[in-house]
């Protein structure tokens, strides 16, 4: 058996048959690897100190698209949040029992509305996908934002239950153009040194959204009337005027660009990116590794179609991809990260249990910042699957406590555990995903495995509602703690599959994944197979007048 000193040794190369067909679509793809190589070792060896004084345009315009995220995460947890907000119960639930104050929504139509968020994002992650790839992600961004300035007026002005639901199916259109976008232009606009933070950063944006949400609803906790709810639907009208502003000034994607063949536009996308001081960066050279591997990406798989995700080694890719974004929800945090909710269940007055929630939602602000510095040292991969871990021994936990009656120290305990649970998702597997559907699909392919995954994550995101409402639900199944007991299945079902089948991508080019994937290799080796992609088995693409 090999040592893994000798595994270290193994390298893994392109097709001749495919470096073949690259020299004949490529003008001088001599010239062009022979740069694409120079820029991607320039790319390797640069720190994120580097990166940050070389792109500060690339990371400023990348934060500014990404929250518009923030309205997503605002308002999802605005919604959770309402389900256990006086005014909000009074005005669209029903009473419970002989208590004049006491009303909920059924279990059913929280489950409803939660859901036609998710079917609106699902329609709008699959028209995003098709028309950022056509039109690039500025017009399709501005469009999304022009058209949620609409929609909030529906949910401003809601009569009934009814009106609500419309509301939030359409605000689910833009939102699947956020999901994608934002995710998928910070990976193109960054040098590899900067994409774990961009990426991450979009996780950081929702937790920003659900914090202020928090912030808002405790504020507004004690007024009784209708503006009790309606003033935070309107605090939405907030974010977009300032991201159109912010989209309109962003430069395009370059690699976007490159897949267009608008290669001069590239090159003047990035020369605008770059720092002027750093006269060591070559904008040549960093296109032609773009067309570098463009061109390797069309010779495996020409297309750039829904279709083209499940043909050949982007099957893999696309699997890997939706399934990371899937164990979002099946690792448990519909759950543990209820918290409100939860515990005015276990017996929190309302402020109480808000005033948890915003305790919760700075811890998750602390662990996304935690994560950036811990996927420095450890990568992708470890993090992700002992988080997994962790949260199925505190499910378990959590679903003991739910055996004996309520108390006040049981609640506390739960509480303190549910606290630990969002911080352990928000070191791991909340920011850490963000980061792998990024790297792990081919740059072609990126927009669309991209918006296939989150619509992997909405459709469990539908059944986990339909879970979890009820599991929790005073008039429905009523479980409290207990619930940990259902979920902590399908936490490490996703634990084991993480283990077999979640490569790590940290430190590798576009190019070497492209050979890592197209090669066959197993996921556990990813760091111990070196990948070679300027070269095949038997051909060498070499410069006239370069060494030999």
């Amino acid at each position: 058996m090999a040592s893994r000193r000798e595994e270290a040794l193994v390298t893994v190369r392109l097709d001749d048959a495919v470096l073949a067909k690259m020299a004949q679509d490529v003008d001088d793809i001599a010239t062009i690897t022979q740069d694409a190589q120079q820029a991607t070792e320039f790319e390797r060896k640069m720190t994120i100190g580097q990166a940050i004084r070389m792109y500060p345009k690339a990371t400023i315009f990348s934060v500014i698209l990404s929250m518009s995220l923030i309205m997503e995460g605002y308002d999802t947890a605005l919604l959770g949040g309402f389900f256990a907000y006086p005014s909000f119960q009074k005005k669209f639930g029903t009473q419970v029992g002989s208590d004049p104050n006491s009303y909920q929504l059924s279990a059913e139509w929280q489950s409803g509305l939660q859901n036609g968020v998710q079917v609106g994002e699902i329609i709008g992650l699959w028209i995003a996908g098709s028309l950022a790839e056509r039109y690039g992600y500025k017009k399709t961004l501005l469009g999304a934002l022009v058209a949620m300035i609409g929609i909030i007026f529906i949910m401003f002005f809601a009569q009934n239950i009814s009106m609500l639901m419309v509301g939030e199916i359409l605000c689910g259109l833009p939102w699947g153009a956020y999901q994608t976008l934002t995710t998928t232009y910070a990976a193109e606009i960054a040098p590899p040194a900067l994409r774990p933070y961009l990426t991450t950063f979009v996780n950081m944006c929702w937790v920003i959204g659900q914090t202020i949400s928090g912030g808002v609803q405790r504020g507004l906790l004690k007024r009784e009337d209708e503006w009790g709810w309606r003033i935070p639907y309107a605090v939405q009208w907030v974010w977009p005027v300032p991201i159109i502003i912010g989209v309109l000034l962003a430069p395009e994607s370059p690699w976007w660009l490159v897949r267009q063949d608008r290669i001069e536009d590239a090159k003047k996308v990035l020369q605008g990116l770059v720092s002027a001081a750093n006269t060591d960066y070559d904008v040549d050279r960093n296109i032609a590794m773009m067309i570098h591997t463009n061109a390797h990406e069309k010779s495996v798989s020409a297309g750039t179609s829904y279709k083209d995700c499940f043909m050949g080694v982007d099957r893999r890719r696309t699997e890997i991809a939706c399934i990371v974004w899937i164990i979002q929800i099946t690792c448990g945090i519909w759950f543990g990260g209820n918290v409100i909710y939860f515990l005015e269940q276990a017996g929190f007055d309302p402020e109480q249990a808000f005033n948890f929630g915003l305790g919760q939602h700075a811890i998750a602000l602390f662990g996304t910042v935690l994560a950036w510095w811990i996927m420095e040292y450890v990568g992708r991969r470890p993090l992700y699957i002992w988080g997994n871990f962790v949260m199925c021994i505190l499910l378990i936990i959590v679903g003991f406590l739910g055996i004996p009656e309520p108390s006040p120290a049981i609640a506390n305990a739960t509480g303190a555990l549910m606290f630990l649970f969002t911080f352990t998702y928000d070191v791991t597997v909340g920011p850490v995903c963000y980061c792998l559907v990024a790297e792990i699909p081919s740059t072609r392919l990126r927009i669309k495995t991209v918006a296939l995954a989150r619509n992997c994550y909405n459709i469990a995101s539908i059944v986990a509602n339909f879970l979890n409402n009820p599991i929790l639900n005073p008039t429905a199944w009523n479980m409290r703690g207990k619930g940990g007991f259902v979920w902590v299945g399908l936490a490490f079902l996703s634990f084991v599959w993480s283990y077999y089948r979640l490569p790590e991508p940290k430190g590798l080019s576009a190019g070497e994944l492209d050979v890592l994937f197209e090669n066959g290799v197993s996921a556990r080796k990813f760091k111990t197979v070196k990948a070679d992609e300027f070269r095949s088995t038997s051909l060498k693409a070499v410069a006239e007048g370069a060494d030999q």
